[in-house]
């Protein structure tokens, strides 16, 4: 090829790069251009659900498009998860995620999508603790006590949770391996009868998120020993964190995220992105947030991701550790 006709080339290629950067700008100037699904995991009236609804009205306005919660109930929220991975990466099917996200790949290694894989992190809006109660008759006024209590019991003691895989039966395997009390997990179908069964004493202690927890606590059906966060919750600040109670590494929250398909343009990502950070920064969607006893979260989408990678690895652990047999 002549020096010339090379030249010639080169600037074609050049060109066809030009074009089909502009075009990918476009693409995301121009987004959103019709209706966004958000995919919830859950039935309607759950916290996922409750979430993306509120979510749904600040998206909503911020692109002047319609934007519909679509709810996939069923398998843990596994359906939700796999629906929003084989969609097409343009941005108008989003998943609503929940912490199973990160605890599912271990659970159901058969059924579950790789979180670290199959989505776009856009970005973690929301997080709650969960509070360590117990029985406001049980003779333990502290962490320590309550330890204590635990390993002088011939049977080990029992704790309830909402069912297997929750945080909060998480949170109890990882109270066990921080602490080494050897209580048994006793898990119920849903966060009410779970704290239904600690108020009645038929079990010695759980971990409740805050919103359930707090109005039990302040009429004082529940005794709250701790918090599961890195700082004492507002809704409650009386009530130490389990690094001050004593046990360290129990920092454990629920959380919910907006996710896209991989392979979503970086583009659109950063856009929702921006709008959603917005959205959580401001009224009235941060105080309806800190109302239902969450923390509103502002992060960049790469935070989101290297969050989602350390959470999947220490749910692995920490189900391997606990013994908790693969479904």
């Amino acid at each position: 090829m002549n020096p010339h006709r090379r030249v010639l080339l080169i600037a074609a290629l050049a060109g066809l790069v030009s074009v089909g950067a502009q075009a990918a700008d476009d693409g995301a100037a121009h987004y959103p251009d019709h209706p966004i699904r958000l995919i919830v995991g859950y039935p309607p009236g759950g916290g996922a659900d409750i979430m993306a609804r509120l979510l749904q009205k600040q998206l909503s306005l911020a692109f002047g498009r319609s934007v519909i919660v679509e709810n996939r109930p069923g398998a843990g929220q596994n359906i939700a998860d796999t629906y929003v991975a084989r969609a097409d990466p343009d941005g108008y099917t989003l998943l609503v995620a929940s912490s199973a996200l990160t605890v599912n790949p271990s659970l159901f290694p058969k059924v579950s999508e790789n979180p670290l894989t199959a989505y776009a992190p856009i970005a973690m809006f929301a997080q709650s603790a969960n509070l360590l109660v117990v029985n406001p008759k049980l003779p333990v006024n502290s962490v320590s006590e309550l330890i204590a209590y635990e390993k002088n019991k011939p049977d080990g003691g029992n704790f309830s949770s909402s069912g297997n895989g929750s945080t909060q039966h998480l949170s109890g395997e990882l109270f066990k391996i921080r602490t080494g009390v050897k209580s048994t997990h006793i898990p119920y179908k849903g966060s009410a009868p779970s704290v239904t069964a600690v108020i009645s004493g038929e079990v010695d202690y759980s971990f409740v998120n805050i919103p359930t927890a707090k109005p039990l606590v302040l009429t004082h059906q529940l005794k709250a020993l701790a918090v599961t966060s890195v700082q004492r919750s507002p809704l409650l600040p009386d009530v130490p964190t389990m690094t001050q109670a004593g046990v360290k590494d129990m920092n454990v929250a629920a959380w919910y995220g907006l996710l896209a398909p991989s392979g979503t343009p970086a583009p659109i990502v950063a856009k929702l992105n921006a709008a959603v950070n917005h959205a959580v920064g401001g009224d009235p969607l941060k105080s309806q947030l800190v109302n239902l006893g969450s923390d509103p979260t502002i992060e960049s989408s790469a935070w989101f991701g290297q969050y989602l990678a350390e959470e999947t690895r220490r749910w692995a652990e920490t189900i391997k550790a606990a013994g908790i047999r693969p479904q």
